[in-house]
């Protein structure tokens, strides 16, 4: 079994830089400036040959009212609580600070197994702090640097003796660990095989302050499991949350609110952002969370957009449903109004919904799962030929040039999403207009709503465009060498002896063609034969 161990300290200390180090890859956004970090992010990581169930944790903040920084220390202490061992990270270049004793005696008093670690202590300049840590009365600080991986060995050395045996595992758990596979924060990797039994990967996205953090502590049904306030762009990070719905399992990503390019300028943001694009990249149903009270502005379109070329799964989610008056006019208005202004994603879900009240939940799942199954949907060939057709028969392809463009033959090459190649004569001259009617009539004929679909168009070989060969072409390796050798002998041969100044080049004249004096024969006729 893995040692959940989670990583606490006051703000700026190096908790994500640890997080990241121990992981194995960069999974926390890191920067120079305090309280980055806001909610729990979980993450698979070893440390030497200890499995790690790894939380990073928000800088701890001596305040109770009902702030921003209050709530992240409430999730902090959900980390110490739920941990089986925390590594209480000061900053040795700074020293002791009195957030450190604050929160060193609520360490004792939670009576968790800690590990006091002194990070940036690279060179001489953490010699102070490091010794100034004994204070703390949480016994010998451990000096290391998550930035350059130094003092890692010590840190084992350290586990191994607060948790005797925790390295010793005998081969069911092994078998088990390994049957596991990566749990948690690993956010999302590719995989275009279509298998059952992996987590639907599900992004929730969305602009800032739009309810998306709410929506996802009420679908897994705990409130405190996510950071939310009335403050806009509290999540920062792409959290990654495991769930399972009817048997099902799913793994939500929370993201940062998008907002438009232009507006974001400082450096965090722009992190920020890059993380919610890349949970979009390797999604396979995004949920895009709109204000019923002001749906569809420029930067949802945008984000639509952006969902439909990477080509993922649409859902339109209408959040705060219970402040619209007219539910049914306003919800008639909002699909045509998607229909019109986004008909790449025709027919996609839109699922009103109240994440305060639970109004609506009970239909954005099945509306999930019938996506995603149309999303890894497989058409038979000969149905796809039976389709092209009707589909030429009903509206025939423009004739460009003079000359009419023929379909011949459709397949599908790919699912995840629905990948086609059509094969046709002149495909370079295709209108993309006739293009986009045939993307309609396939998602029509085959109920693919909401399914972006991608059609490539090509022409088979010419069989009557004859290719010139070239002589060299038909000779073999040795045979080349030897040609080579003798066209350079030749040139050099003509350098040698190069032609007089004012010589005349020999013109060769061609013979002229003289008129036969034989009679011409008739059809009829016959060649005489020798005379006997």
């Amino acid at each position: 079994m893995s040692l959940k161990i989670a990583i606490v300290g006051r703000p700026n200390v190096g908790k994500s830089t640890l997080f990241n180090r121990l992981a194995g890859r960069k999974l926390a956004i890191v920067d120079d400036r305090p309280g980055v970090t806001r909610d729990r992010k979980f993450a698979t990581g070893r440390l030497g040959d200890l499995d790690l169930m790894l939380i990073d944790t928000a800088g701890f903040e001596d305040v109770t009212d009902e702030s921003l920084e209050a709530r992240m220390r409430r999730q902090t202490e959900l980390a110490v609580k739920e941990c089986e061992l925390a590594l209480f990270l000061i900053d040795a270049r700074e020293g002791i600070t009195p957030s450190d004793r604050v929160f060193g005696e609520i360490l004792r008093k939670a009576g968790k197994r800690v590990i006091l670690v002194a990070n940036k202590a690279e060179g001489r300049q953490g010699d102070a702090g490091t010794m100034e840590a004994y204070t703390l009365g949480l016994g010998e600080p451990i000096p290391i640097s998550a930035e350059h991986g130094e003092g890692l060995a010590d840190l084992y050395a350290a586990v191994l003796e607060k948790i005797p045996g925790v390295g010793v595992e005998d081969d069911d758990d092994e078998d088990e660990h390994a049957a596991a596979g990566p749990v948690c924060d690993e956010l999302f990797e590719q995989d275009e095989a279509v298998d059952d039994g992996k987590p639907i990967r599900l992004a929730i996205v969305g602009r800032p302050n739009a309810g998306k953090s709410t929506l996802v502590n009420k679908l897994i049904g705990d409130l405190d499991r996510l950071l939310t306030g009335p403050e806009a762009g509290i999540t920062r990070d792409a959290v990654s949350v495991e769930w399972e719905w009817q048997g099902r399992a799913v793994r939500l990503v929370d993201t940062a609110g998008l907002r438009r390019k232009a507006r974001v300028q400082e450096k965090l943001e722009k992190l920020s952002t890059a993380d919610s694009i890349r949970a979009i990249t390797f999604a396979e149903v995004v949920l895009l969370i709109m204000d019923a009270t002001h749906p569809f502005e420029t930067q949802d379109l945008q984000i639509a957009d952006l969902v439909e070329r990477e080509g993922r799964g649409l859902v339109f989610v209408l959040a705060k449903w219970d402040l619209v008056e007219d539910q049914a006019q306003t919800l008639k208005d909002f699909i045509e109004h998607a229909n019109r202004m986004l008909p790449q994603v025709r027919g996609a879900p839109v699922i009103a919904l109240s994440a305060e009240t639970g109004y609506g939940l009970n239909k954005l799942m099945p509306a999930v799962l019938k996506l995603h199954r149309d999303w890894s949907t497989k058409v038979k060939t000969r149905d796809l030929n039976d389709w092209l057709g009707m589909a030429v028969q009903r509206h025939p392809p423009p004739s460009v040039g003079g000359k009419r463009i023929k379909p011949k033959y459709i397949a599908q090459i790919k699912a995840r999403p629905p990948t086609f190649v059509l094969n046709c004569s002149r495909a370079d001259e295709m209108p993309e207009q006739y293009r986009r009617y045939l993307v309609n009539s396939l998602r029509e004929s085959f109920d693919l709503p909401g399914v972006p679909i991608r059609i490539t168009v090509k022409s088979g070989a010419n069989p009557f465009e004859r290719i010139a060969i070239r002589p060299a072409d038909r000779l073999k390796p040795r045979q080349k060498m030897d040609l080579d050798r003798e066209v350079k002998a030749q040139r050099a041969a003509r350098a040698a002896n190069p032609p007089k100044p004012g010589a005349k080049k020999a013109v060769h004249k061609a013979k002229p063609i003289r008129p036969s004096t034989r009679p011409l024969r008739g059809p009829g006729s016959r060649r005489p034969g020798p005379k006997r």
